[in-house]
């Protein structure tokens, strides 16, 4: 399972973050999303009622949506995530223990990072894919340094990702872009699908180009 979803991302090269949208809003934009062609998303932590929204998931779509719980700070919440059907675990931070409850489980893990050397004992401890946050602190270019010494590990970036610079980070060397607020806006009940529609279909056609 878990190298199916691996697959699909590096096919798909986008994670949808959900934060903050509650009620029949996340149940319509979830709907949005998948019809739109992206098919992993992560609901984090900090959302009203995230597990029953991630069981929710995926009991209506199976294995047509990967749906992961993100803003993971420690194993307890990594734990309980999971035991709710999460498929991944996505950090701001590195937390090793975090790492360790994911592959207990045989679950994909993208812990947060920043510097070679985080990204480094990230992969070290066993991360499938390397979460760089917040990735306009340091840019596209940041990406293209780090594919010399260290091409050989994932890279997503993750807050302050658009339309403006999503490519520039995919050809930079990244294998995947984390969108939150530049795909599906900053939370509530009331979510302007049309809106997201839109700019799903602009950022797969910049990610696949």
């Amino acid at each position: 399972m878990k190298q199916r979803l691996l697959r699909q991302l590096y096919e798909q090269r986008i994670v949808a973050i959900i934060r903050g949208i509650t009620g029949e809003g996340l149940d319509s934009l979830v709907g949005t999303l998948v019809e739109s062609g992206i098919r992993i998303m992560e609901v984090t932590v900090d959302t009203p009622g995230v597990y029953d929204k991630i069981q929710r998931i995926k009991d209506e779509y199976g294995d047509e949506v990967a749906v992961g719980a993100g803003t993971v700070l420690d194993s307890e919440t990594a734990r309980t995530a999971i035991s709710a059907g999460a498929e991944f675990l996505v950090s701001p931070s590195l937390n090793v223990d975090v790492i360790k409850t994911a592959k207990r489980y045989g679950k994909a893990v993208f812990p947060g990072c920043m510097t070679p050397t985080e990204i480094v004992q990230a992969f070290e401890a066993g991360a499938d894919v390397i979460k760089v946050f917040p990735a306009s602190v340091v840019g596209p270019r940041y990406f293209r340094e780090l594919s010399g010494p260290l091409g050989h590990i994932p890279l997503m970036p993750t807050g302050g990702v658009n339309l403006d610079n999503a490519w520039d980070y995919v050809e930079a060397g990244a294998a995947a872009v984390g969108l939150g607020s530049a795909l599906v806006g900053r939370g509530g009940r009331q979510v302007d699908l049309a809106d997201v529609k839109e700019r799903a279909q602009a950022f797969r056609g910049l990610v696949r180009n």
